[in-house]
This record gives structure tokens, C-alpha cells and sequence, in this order.
């Protein structure tokens, strides 16, 4: 059985989610300081219900990791990804005129029902020149907390709107000529002590460490697992992404991308080898799941959650 979940709304800055006296996640809203690491929300810090940290926040390497966070790395000739922007032939430039941000506008709902506990925000896309170019409805909800299971869920839906007189057209590093680098989309980057996890995907894809992450580098899959021991106590973390069915039919395939090292990140990446268009007018939207596990989950234990908790 689920149990209950609370959430608590300090108003201009977060909205945290709880169960069982633990801080499951905190949704920062509040503007970053820093223009250069693209303001937008995220979700940090992320924890398991024995209340173990799965999220990295502003590491040393790259400043705009923030926890769980949605991103756009090409969109446009813009970045919303944070830091530096890839020029194919140049490599990584801190082009501060590229790097816009998303702007939060307003919440339609911030609720607690039982087991389940969720926000809907409406937020804008601006370009760096201050041009707003989407309108999103962002879901974020969480749910299946079973103490008995070691793990509960998130699921997080957006719907973005181009509202531009022009189509907004996505890519990605490796759309713009460095290869296996298609990041952008929803993104996770862990804590550094899951450096070296395993990652798992299904039919027997993936494997131990790094080369179980260039396994599925670049694969399409309805899920993806990476699990971990953790420094300093006798525990591992699992965390699982998946995707919702009706990804399938989305405006365009989505690929994974995924490190173990040097960076524990996984990414639902919209773009990875080829660039799509959204026209004016059109919207799109993906909708995702984030199961957070105490424990070194398999293969069968992840199929068997997810078999187990539909959409």
C-alpha cells in the first residue's frame, strides 16, 4: 500500500514533496542568481525514502548541472541548457549571449490527495534578448511510495507551445557535429559518489560501470536503470527512467543519453542525432517517469515495478 504523501509551498522559492517524516524532492522555482547557468526550475535534492541524496547540485565541472532539471541545449541558435555552447570546429565557448531561460510564471495547482501529491506550472521560454518564444504547462507528480518496496515514483509532463512567428528548431551537440553528445531534454545528474554506476537497460543491454553506460549511449529503450553503491554506509541507490506509451508517438523519437563517467547523467534526449522543428502555433509534449529505489536493483526488479505500476 502507498503511503501518504505531503507537500509543503514556500511561496517564491520551492515546493517540497515529503512521506514518512523524509524530503523526497524540493522543486526550486526561485530565479538562480547566475544568468550563465540558464534560470529555470529544478529539483534538488532528490532522496530515497531512507532519505539518501540523488542528486549532484552546481558540481565543480559543470556549474548549471542542477539536480533533475528540463533543458534545451540547441534550440534556435539559443541555449537553455547553461554554460557553455558547442560550436562545431571551436568546441565549448561561453557565449553569454546564447543563453536564455524559462521563466516561471504562475502555479495552476499545488495539491495533496492520500498517496498522490503533484504541481502544475505555467511557465515562458525567453531567448536571451528577452523574446518569449514558448509557453509550457509543466506536471510534476509524485506517487507510489511503498516503504515495503524501498522506492516511489515522479512523474513529470510537459506540453510546450510555440508561440513565435517562426518554427523553434531542437537539437543537440551531435546535431551540431560533436558526436555522442546528444544531451538536451529532461536531465538528471547524480551526486558524485554514483560515479562508476551500473546502468541497465532491457533485453539484456547495458552493463557495469562506464561500459555498461556506452552500451546504451545513444539507444532507444522504453527504460533505462542506473544503480550505484554510495560512499561512506553499506547502501546502493537505483534510480529507473521511463518513458510514458504515448512517447512513441511523439513529435519526434527520443534517444538516451547516458554517462557513468566522469559524470553520473542520464538524459531523455529529444534530439540526440537529428534536429526537429516545432511550427508556430504547434505544441509538443513528453511525458516521464523517475522511480527513486533504495537498493541494487536487476533486471526483473525494475521490470517487475514497472509491470507492476501503470501509467
Amino acid at each position: 500500500m502507498s503511503a501518504p504523501i505531503t507537500v509543503t509551498h514556500t511561496h517564491g522559492e520551492r515546493v517540497s514533496f515529503a512521506c514518512g517524516g523524509v524530503e523526497l524532492m524540493s522543486y526550486v522555482y526561485r530565479p538562480d542568481p547566475d544568468a550563465f547557468e540558464s534560470r529555470k526550475p529544478y529539483v534538488h535534492p532528490l532522496r530515497t525514502l531512507a532519505g539518501r541524496t540523488v542528486t549532484g547540485y552546481r558540481p565543480s565541472d559543470h556549474r548549471w548541472h542542477k539536480g533533475l532539471q528540463m533543458t534545451a541545449s540547441h534550440l534556435s541558435g539559443q541555449n537553455f541548457w547553461g554554460g557553455n555552447s558547442y560550436v562545431h570546429g571551436r568546441g565549448y565557448l561561453p557565449l553569454r549571449d546564447r543563453v536564455g531561460s524559462m521563466r516561471h510564471d504562475a502555479f495552476g495547482a499545488v495539491e495533496a490527495a492520500g498517496d498522490r501529491a503533484r504541481l502544475v506550472e505555467r511557465l515562458t521560454w525567453v531567448e536571451n534578448g528577452g523574446g518569449e518564444w514558448a509557453r509550457e504547462t509543466r506536471t510534476v507528480e509524485v506517487h507510489s511510495a511503498r516503504p515495503e518496496e524501498g522506492a516511489w515514483a515522479l512523474d513529470w509532463s510537459i506540453r510546450l507551445t510555440n508561440v513565435r512567428a517562426e518554427p523553434l528548431v531542437f537539437g543537440s551537440p551531435t546535431t551540431a557535429g560533436r558526436e555522442m553528445a546528444g544531451y538536451t531534454g529532461l536531465h538528471w545528474r547524480g551526486p558524485r559518489d554514483l560515479t562508476g554506476g551500473d546502468v541497465l537497460g532491457p533485453g539484456g543491454r547495458g552493463g557495469r560501470g562506464e561500459e555498461g553506460a556506452a552500451a546504451m549511449m545513444g539507444t532507444r529503450a522504453p527504460w533505462l536503470a542506473f544503480t550505484a553503491e554510495r560512499d561512506g554506509e553499506d547502501a546502493h541507490s537505483t534510480l529507473v527512467f521511463a518513458h510514458a506509451p504515448e512517447n512513441d508517438g511523439a513529435i519526434h523519437a527520443s534517444h538516451w543519453f547516458v554517462r557513468s563517467e566522469p559524470t553520473p547523467v542520464v538524459a531523455f534526449s529529444w534530439a540526440f542525432f537529428e534536429e526537429f522543428e516545432l511550427p508556430p502555433g504547434e505544441d509538443l509534449a513528453y511525458r516521464y517517469r523517475v522511480v527513486v529505489a533504495d537498493g541494487a536493483w536487476d533486471r526483473d526488479r525494475v521490470e517487475s515495478w514497472l509491470g507492476a505500476h501503470g501509467w
